[in-house]
């Protein structure tokens, strides 16, 4: 639908001019700027022509911290809170989001996540449940551990009181916001909302972990989060865009600790890169954790990843104390934990 010319102008076209209007009158937003234009357009009041333009012009002039700090306030204020679980539910301790998907090796970080949570530590995961023919994602990683994902806030707060995990779709999540994530065929281009979604920490947890492909979106997403008053949150620059760490190579972790930022390299543990991997069976993974089966890598990565997640939850103060703590976990991984979190849920 097109508004006629002669009609008032839309109170969403003030943003679009802003970001288009050539290349001396454009601007960035300011945070409370995007803030509104995020509820405008997860409230149904932007035009389809409108949110085209908004995100395209975004994309091309490159986003600033500030405008995806105020879009993901604006989606965090769409999706809410429910009142009755307080501000903290079942004191969760780390938000991990996986929106990208594995393509070279298995998304082995999701064992990370479960080995935190049957210690005790829980995580709240969020991403996508869209499938890929050349990526593996996490529901499918679920399936193969005997585990299900939840559908509503509600029900993650109860699975981290029962077995401290729990992972929600975006398409439960936030609707509109996953419908968007899957213009990228339709625009040509990436936009905001790949950024937006891995900062919408739903469950409020005091820590956040974060994946990025690009390095460029290193700082942006520090700076957001900053901006955003996250307590502590980092970002590493994981393998295929997940918050993995690729055993293989030297790992930039960018942290933000209140209004403290700082970067941290975490050391290959191979002296040598693996090959591509050409067993994408999800299998694997629960094969790895009931101790079936050896792989040097995903093992690596495994602890690896987990040593990251423990020092952004304020378990470790060291790289060494982190690593040394995730050897231990993994050394004393419950069966029974596991065995409990593959249940029915009520």
């Amino acid at each position: 639908m097109v508004r006629d010319a002669s009609t008032q102008e839309h109170p969403f076209a003030g943003y679009i001019r802003a970001l288009g209007k050539g290349p001396h009158g454009k601007r960035a937003l300011s945070f409370d700027e995007a803030r509104r234009a995020m509820q405008m357009i997860l409230a149904g009041q932007v035009l389809p022509i409108q949110l085209g333009a908004f995100l395209t012009l975004m994309r091309v002039k490159i986003e600033t911290p500030a405008e995806i700090a105020g879009l993901a306030q604006g989606a965090r204020d769409a999706i809410g809170l429910p009142a009755h679980l307080g501000p903290h539910p079942a004191a969760v301790r780390l938000d991990w989001s996986a929106y990208a998907g594995k393509r070279r090796q298995l998304p082995w970080f999701v064992l990370s996540a479960l080995l935190l949570a049957s210690h005790g530590l829980p995580v709240l995961m969020h991403g996508t449940d869209g499938y890929q023919a050349d990526r593996v994602f996490v529901p499918q990683a679920l399936e193969a551990l005997g585990l299900q994902p939840v559908t509503s806030l509600e029900e993650a707060s109860a699975e981290l009181g029962r077995c401290g995990f729990a992972f929600i779709s975006l398409r439960h999540l936030q609707p509109m916001l996953h419908e968007f994530m899957g213009l990228k065929p339709i625009i040509g281009l990436r936009s905001p909302i790949h950024t937006v979604v891995r900062l919408l920490n739903p469950l409020q947890a005091p820590a956040m972990l974060q994946g990025v492909f690009h390095p460029g979106y290193h700082d942006v997403h520090q700076e957001a989060t900053r901006l955003l008053g996250q307590p502590l949150a980092c970002v590493v620059k994981g393998d295929g865009g997940e918050a993995e760490r690729n055993p293989d190579n030297p790992c930039r972790v960018k942290w933000t600790v209140g209004q403290e930022q700082f970067d941290e390299e975490w050391p290959a543990l191979f002296s040598t890169r693996h090959p591509k991997d050409e067993d994408m069976s999800v299998q694997r993974l629960a094969a790895l954790w009931r101790g079936e089966s050896e792989e040097e890598y995903g093992l690596a990565a495994v602890l690896g990843t987990a040593a990251i997640a423990l020092k952004a939850m304020g378990e470790a103060d060291s790289i060494e104390a982190a690593e040394a703590k995730a050897r231990h976990l993994w050394q004393t991984r419950s069966q029974a934990w596991w065995m409990n979190a593959k249940e029915a849920r009520p």
